[in-house]
């Protein structure tokens, strides 16, 4: 039989095990402006195409004022007003220094990091620029010609690729024709879901997430209105469309899913900080729900763990 101090350790061993679940501590939330988002292992945060009418440097700004850290660079956005180098591998140019250290300095100011970069060639130059940045992620639309040889940079640089959708008739439209080019890829590559495109080729989101499952890499996330001619192509804040954003939040939950979404809202384009900023709060409720759920889960299972090991002990 086992001692009380075995007891003690092996039910210690349990409590760990279940209640890590992919989960980061309290300390580590408490350093994350979405700190319930974290716990699920997400990173929330605008896709920075949304300021895409402002340089980098202003546009950087834009993201610290809708409350959250992280957020997915497009290669192209002009540095600054005085600064004509775009952003992205152009600033690893060694004639571009300046601009490189303006960059990382633009930063450490405001206090935000890069967890994507997209939609962009998945050519060798964005993969130096994700190593040198520590990206784990970067979204693209590479030919179905190129995704042998974007496999083997993947596996070469162990960054993965999403293949993004972009809506009806680019080539990865429909999730059935992502998986089938996804058959013989490297696995570190997989899907870049779009919410808001799936609803533009006229799919559902949720069954085309329920189709990936396995595969998702990222998201980009939006929510869509009708507009006036019928047709979903208003963008709106999320959770105010059709695209079901809860319901696909909590499935992407289910599937224990851990990536980047980057918010994307492709309006308003001059003053869109407010509707970006209502949909991270909207976003971060709804995983607040989400890892709540999962810890009482996690809790349950702890119970049943414990009552399991008082039997074995006698």
């Amino acid at each position: 039989m086992l001692s009380r101090r075995s007891f003690l350790q092996i039910s210690a061993a349990g409590t760990a095990a279940l209640s890590a679940g992919g989960f980061t501590s309290a300390a580590d939330a408490s350093l994350n402006p979405a700190p319930f988002s974290a716990k699920l292992g997400w990173k929330i945060g605008p896709q920075i195409y949304s300021f895409n009418k402002f340089p980098f440097d202003e546009a950087v700004k834009k993201v610290q004022a809708c409350n959250v850290n992280s957020f997915e660079l497009y290669s192209g956005q002009k540095l600054s007003k005085d600064i004509n180098v775009a952003v992205g591998p152009a600033l690893l140019k060694p004639e571009n220094k300046d601009a490189l250290k303006r960059f990382k300095d633009l930063l450490a100011e405001t206090g935000t990091h890069i967890h994507a970069i997209g939609v962009c060639p998945a050519d060798r130059a964005h993969f130096d620029f994700a190593a040198a940045f520590g990206l784990s992620v970067l979204n693209a639309e590479p030919g179905f010609d190129k995704i042998a040889e974007v496999s083997k940079l993947a596996d070469e640089y162990k960054i993965r690729v999403g293949l993004h959708n972009h809506p009806k008739p680019s080539i990865y439209w429909n999730p059935d024709i992502v998986l089938e080019h996804l058959k013989d890829a490297s696995s570190r590559v997989g899907a870049c879901c779009d919410t808001g495109h799936w609803l533009r080729s006229g799919l559902c989101p949720i069954e085309s997430l329920k189709k990936l499952k396995g595969k998702v890499v990222s998201f980009h996330i939006k929510d869509l209105k009708k507009t006036g001619e019928g047709k979903y192509d208003a963008d709106c804040p999320l959770g105010q469309g059709e695209v079901g954003i809860a319901a696909l939040l909590k499935e992407a939950a289910a599937q224990k899913i851990h990536a980047p979404f980057s918010i994307e809202f492709e309006a308003a384009w001059n003053n869109n900080v407010p509707q970006v900023a209502e949909s991270v709060q909207y976003f971060e409720s709804i995983a607040k729900e989400l890892s709540s759920s999962g810890e009482s889960a996690a809790k349950v299972r702890l119970k049943n763990f414990r009552s399991r090991l008082r039997k074995v002990l006698g």
